[in-house]
């Protein structure tokens, strides 16, 4: 099993800018299970302390094998994910470990 996390700090800087970018950010990834079968799990979730320094929205999401992350980042749904997140972002972190 392979775990895949993502980090990433929004653009925006005001509240209201920001919580309409991770929602928008959160309810495509959330989306993404239910057409990509290579997904076993998907976690979202937003940062709730320490704004300045801590990053704003993390993805944790778990895969059977490095192929089936390939797929995924290939799959024409998560590429529409990719570019709607890249709008919205500023910086990006990824680690993929094995469980």
């Amino acid at each position: 099993m392979i775990r895949h996390v993502v980090s990433w700090k929004l653009v925006a800087e005001d509240a209201a800018a920001q919580e309409l970018a991770a929602t928008e950010i959160v309810n495509a990834l959330e989306a993404l299970p239910a057409v990509i079968p290579e997904i076993v799990s998907l976690q979202v979730g937003r940062n709730i302390a320490h704004p300045d320094s801590n990053w704003d929205l993390v993805l944790i999401a778990d895969f059977a094998s490095l192929d089936d992350i390939e797929t995924y980042h290939v799959h024409p749904d998560h590429q529409k994910v990719i570019a709607l997140v890249r709008a919205r972002v500023s910086a990006r972190s990824a680690v993929d470990f094995e469980l």
